[in-house]
Order: C-alpha cells, then sequence, then structure tokens
C-alpha cells in the first residue's frame, strides 16, 4: 500500500514494487490521477485522505483481506511542501504541513500496525528526507514536520521490540532532494535548499532504494548514504551547520540551476 502514489516518488515506488512482484494498491487524495497511475499496475486504487483515521483503518483491511499473506507492506509518502522562513507561512500553512507530513504519516503507521501486530509480521516504510535529519534552511516547517515523523518511527519500532514483535518493522527512508512536480516549482525560492548536493535524485533511483529497504528493513536509510551521515554531524554541532549553512546552500543552489537547466524541459 502506498500513499501519494498518483505522481511524482508515490507512483515511481510503485512501479517499482509492482515489478519485484508485490501486488500493490495506490492511494492519493487524486481519485483520477491515482486511477491513472494504477492501471498499468493491475487497477488497484483507492481514494485516500491520510489525514481521515477511519479511512486508512479501511484501507488497511482491505489490502489484508484482498492478498494471500495479508498486509505486508504500507509505504507512507504521501507530503506537501511549503518553502520559504518560518515566520512567512500562515497558521493555515503551518498546519497543512504537520497534518499531512507527520500526523497523516502516523494514522497510517498506526492503522497498518493495527493489522501487522494481529498478523505478527510486516513492514511500514516512512518516506521522510533528509530534512528529517537536520534543520533545513529555507524548509523549516517542513523539516520540523519531518523530525517529527522520524523520532514517530523510531520510538515506535522500539514499543514494538519492547512488546515481542521482533518480525514488525518499521523504516525511515530519508532521500536527498527529489526531481519531482513537488520541487519544481521551489526552485526558484533563494532560500530553499532543495539539495544539500546541488544535485536532485531521480524518483526512480529513490523507488529502487525503497525497494531494497522493503526486502531488508533496516530502522534508517539516508539516500547518498554518505550524506546522511554528513547531516548528522552538522546537526551535532549546529553553531558549525549555521557557519557553513550560507557556503552549502551557495552550491547547492548552483548545482541545482545546472541541473534544471537540462532536465527542467524533459519535466515538464
Amino acid at each position: 500500500m502506498v500513499t501519494g502514489a498518483a505522481g511524482g516518488l508515490g507512483r515511481a515506488i510503485a512501479a517499482a514494487l509492482h515489478a519485484d512482484g508485490w501486488p500493490v494498491l495506490l492511494t492519493d487524495v487524486h481519485a483520477a490521477g491515482v486511477e491513472a497511475a494504477a492501471a498499468p499496475l493491475g487497477g488497484w486504487s483507492r481514494t485516500l485522505d491520510v489525514r481521515d483515521e477511519a479511512a486508512c483503518a479501511d484501507v488497511a483491511a482491505e489490502a489484508a483481506g484482498r492478498t494471500p499473506g495479508g498486509l505486508g507492506l504500507w509505504v507512507n509518502n504521501a507530503g506537501i511542501l511549503a518553502t520559504g522562513p518560518s515566520w512567512t507561512h500562515d497558521a493555515a500553512t503551518r498546519r497543512r504541513l504537520v497534518e499531512v507530513n507527520a500526523l497523516g504519516a502516523m494514522t497510517g503507521t498506526l492503522a497498518a500496525l493495527a493489522v501487522l501486530r494481529e498478523q505478527g509480521h510486516g513492514h511500514v516504510l516512512n518516506v521522510v528526507s533528509l530534512a528529517g535529519l537536520i534543520a533545513a534552511p529555507g524548509e523549516t516547517v517542513y523539516a520540523a514536520s519531518k523530525h517529527a515523523l522520524l523520532a514517530f518511527s523510531l520510538g515506535t519500532l522500539n514499543d514494538l521490540r519492547m512488546a515481542g514483535l521482533r518480525d514488525v518493522h518499521v523504516s525511515c527512508l530519508c532521500p536527498d532532494g527529489i526531481w519531482t512536480p513537488m520541487l519544481h516549482d521551489k526552485l526558484d525560492d533563494p532560500g530553499a535548499l532543495a539539495s544539500f548536493t546541488g544535485t536532485l535524485l531521480t524518483p526512480e533511483r529513490v523507488a529502487a532504494r525503497a525497494v531494497r529497504l522493503a526486502r531488508r528493513p533496516r530502522p534508517v536509510v539516508s539516500l547518498p548514504r554518505w550524506r546522511g551521515a554528513q547531516v548528522r554531524l552538522l546537526d551535532t554541532f549546529p553553531r558549525l551547520a549555521l557557519a557553513l549553512t550560507p557556503v552549502v546552500r551557495a552550491a547547492g543552489r548552483a548545482g541545482q540551476r545546472r541541473q534544471a537547466r537540462r532536465v527542467r524541459p524533459e519535466a515538464s
């Protein structure tokens, strides 16, 4: 089960899982879009707002009942992005970011776990972000929502282990910026750091890593792997991170502009 699967990364993850042999249920708030995305993958789709607890529970029950082995994997991918300093967002924007990115993923996780705990096996994969590992400039509220999801995921995994559930897993996938429609209109924001490396990842590359993570659960996986170690080091030394932010942002944006000139015409 993949949320936010009408396009972008969610659609790529669903396609990659399908190619790996999974029967995949695609969900999204955009009914027509998710139906179109599901058509070449078996046509199994549902309209879903991840903030709706009852709807998430219904989808989890359906997925468990329709497949012979029950619900094997729930991917919380749905998310939204708003860039700019925290004081530029109104209350509605801040609330929506937290409700979708953090509370929506928490709701999905708990709906899945209600099934997985009874089964005694299964996996929740939460798409976080490198922004969940460090306070990304220009994406402060977004990063805060992803920090919340990371803490919730790891704490829940600990709770499962303490409850003796060794075969129910929770994983966090933390990719750098991805070339998806969610970022296309944010690349011109001079304050946002859409990529820490200066090169946006492709949805297909991230989806391939999600498939590997589905096969072999791990608590936290960053992409690129070395970048996760780097941002965690900076998070350990906040004064150093503040000093280096202008340099990192300048280098990153220069790389993004070069990539945008090459890729944007194809993406549009």
